[in-house]
């Protein structure tokens, strides 16, 4: 029976990515990405220009599962109740009545994060870290499944700021969509010319079945061997000349529950070193920060990271 379970997660998460790609054509690793976090109950942080499908991708996920999708375009003017939502005084009952916000929603597009206030991007983070928000003194729940894509544009942008550690901490992954190989455009430019390809996309899973999923993730098997693994590469970076801030033991539990979620899409109740490789470098580039000294030489956290993947050997399984 639990090898059934493992089959059929596997291969919702597989028809999954494949009616995403109707739409978001030649980034089948990175609607990869995004299906493995949300499958580890994480949310994603994309960081990429405008254009290149953030959007799209969210509105397909949201029609492959027929969850309910909300967004936000996060501006200077975007106030947390926006997001939280906020009571309303009602004359004729005498009461006072909840109005729902942007996050009270399946799927939640946070556009632009960094260029709203930081009282704003707090409030997002709560209902990201509890999945709930406080409004006038009241808890209201998120309903379930609860996935938020938040969008950054890169640093070097006019009129965006950086986000703080504590933030970019609570992200599962961190990716980047880039843009489209030369074929994919041209076949964008044909199919989007006669038609809609999102009126192609099918609901290959409901609310139920993907809380299910995510709980089959949570309970594929992780070897001692498999943590020492996740360990000494956080250790890694938090030892290294070049970082000055290494992976918090909240981005330890990040990674692992990414490697069992992508052990899950392979369709295996168990996982590899592989699994640790296939998805480290994405929970954790955001996470760390690289020494002054390393940044004048060229060095990204994509380098650094790289180099202590190649460095960090795992125990023989």
């Amino acid at each position: 029976m639990a090898n059934d379970n493992i089959r059929a997660a596997s291969g919702i998460l597989s028809q999954m990515q494949s009616e995403i790609g109707k739409v978001l054509l030649g980034k089948e690793d990175v609607v990869r990405k995004v299906l493995i976090s949300f499958a580890a109950g994480g949310h994603v942080l994309l960081e990429d220009i405008p254009g290149v499908g953030k959007t799209t991708l969210a509105l397909a996920l949201a029609k492959a599962t027929d969850l309910k999708f909300s967004r936000l375009q996060f501006t200077p003017d975007v106030v947390p109740s926006d997001i939280t939502g906020f009571t309303v005084y009602r004359k004729e009952t005498g009461d006072f009545v909840y109005r729902e916000g942007a996050a009270m929603t399946n799927i939640l597009l946070a556009d632009e994060i960094n260029r709203t206030s930081s009282k704003t991007q707090s409030a997002l983070l709560e209902v990201m870290q509890e999945n709930a928000m406080t409004v006038d003194g009241e808890r209201h729940e998120v309903p379930q499944p609860f996935f938020v894509i938040a969008t950054e544009n890169p640093a070097s942008a006019v009129g965006v700021q950086h986000l703080p550690e504590a933030e970019l901490d609570r992200f599962m992954m961190r990716l980047s969509i880039g843009y489209p190989d030369a074929g994919s455009e041209i076949r964008m430019m044909k199919e989007r010319g006669a038609s809609d390809p999102m009126s192609a996309v099918r609901r290959v899973a409901t609310a139920r079945v993907l809380i299910a999923i995510r709980q089959i993730a949570a309970g594929v098997y992780a070897d001692d061997k498999i943590l020492k693994y996740i360990r000494d590469l956080s250790q890694a970076t938090r030892d290294s000349e070049m970082v000055t801030l290494g992976v918090s033991p909240r981005g330890s539990l990040a990674l692992l529950a990414c490697a069992r979620a992508a052990a899950l899409f392979d369709g295996r109740d168990y996982t590899v070193p592989e699994d640790i490789a296939d998805v480290f470098i994405d929970c954790a580039a955001h996470r760390i920060r690289v020494a002054p000294g390393a940044v004048v030489k060229g060095m990204t956290p994509e380098n650094v990271l790289e180099g202590i993947l190649k460095n960090v050997k795992p125990e023989v399984m």
